[in-house]
């Protein structure tokens, strides 16, 4: 059913175009059949989590996700709040330029500022350090 390669020595199934079509069209078939109640070892919740596991491994070798830069860390945040730049500069004291220098990438903040950013816009620390 699915290709075989070798990684390191473990012999891996290569998941195909279309057994990722196949399977992302079985859960749209299995979402109305499984809930919360449902117990795990229940037949069609067993194969959605199986076609679930292909789909997930599937997108990570053909759509991987990067990491956000802080640029982006910040305009999302400042979206999700609703917050403009010029408030979230009297936020935490630096000038509206300065902000439009870290949301543009031109410029990083210090530690100190990336602290106060993490605290006012709800940034953990951990993706603030590219973790």
């Amino acid at each position: 059913m699915f290709q075989r390669y070798n990684i390191g020595g473990t012999d891996m199934a290569k998941i195909t175009k279309e057994q990722y079509e196949f399977a992302l069209a079985r859960i749209e078939e299995l979402l109305p059949m499984v809930d919360d109640n449902t117990p795990a070892n229940d037949r069609n919740a067993v194969e959605l989590t199986m076609m679930s596991d292909v789909v997930i491994d599937y997108e990570k070798e053909h759509y991987p996700i990067g990491k956000p830069t802080v640029a982006q860390l910040i305009q999302l945040s400042l979206d999700e709040k609703k917050m403009s730049q010029k408030q979230l500069a009297s936020e935490i004291g630096v000038s509206p330029s300065r902000i439009s220098d870290y949301v543009s990438g031109r410029a990083e903040p210090t530690l100190k500022i990336a602290r106060l950013l993490c605290v006012t816009l709800g940034i953990t620390p951990a993706a603030m350090l590219g973790y």
